[in-house]
């Protein structure tokens, strides 16, 4: 990929903050798209729980949403309590287990999936632009690195 005349080489050191004010404005679009929807009661960080359970025929254990969404368990369960009020989905009892809870979406729940599709198609455009494939395959390659680093 060409770097452009006003790009400037910066200090690798920086790559948190670089991260932070990407997901910042990543969020402010999706806000920005939210609202344009009239979606209510749904913020950036119920994304993932939400396209997870777009994906699912049935209701799924809260364990299969800690380990595929790659969020820590109170995160998730946080989100599941938030959505859950609003009306998006609800919880089961689980037959085998009396301890295990299956979340599932309701109707309201799966009435987003295409506003929520038409949100990701608009930001995924934004924040790569007219990058090359190639650099996209490779800057997630290097992402992948980095976390996996912070894993260790």
């Amino acid at each position: 990929m060409k770097r452009s005349q006003s790009a400037k080489v910066e200090d690798p050191r920086g790559i948190i903050a670089r991260i932070a004010r990407i997901r910042e404005a990543a969020n402010l679009i999706i806000e920005k798209e939210l609202r344009a929807r009239g979606m209510t009661g749904i913020v950036p960080a119920h994304g993932s729980v939400l396209n997870f359970l777009f994906r699912q025929e049935e209701p799924v254990p809260i364990k299969s949403l800690v380990r595929l969404t790659g969020r820590v368990k109170s995160t998730v369960t946080g989100i599941v309590n938030t959505l859950e009020r609003h009306g998006y989905l609800c919880k089961q009892g689980c037959d085998q287990d009396a301890r295990s809870v299956r979340i599932g979406l309701t109707d309201k729940g799966r009435a987003l999936r295409n506003d929520f599709e038409e949100i990701s198609a608009t930001v995924q455009g934004r924040i790569y632009g007219d990058m090359p494939e190639s650099d996209r395959q490779r800057l997630m390659e290097l992402l992948a690195v980095v976390e996996g680093n912070l894993k260790k």
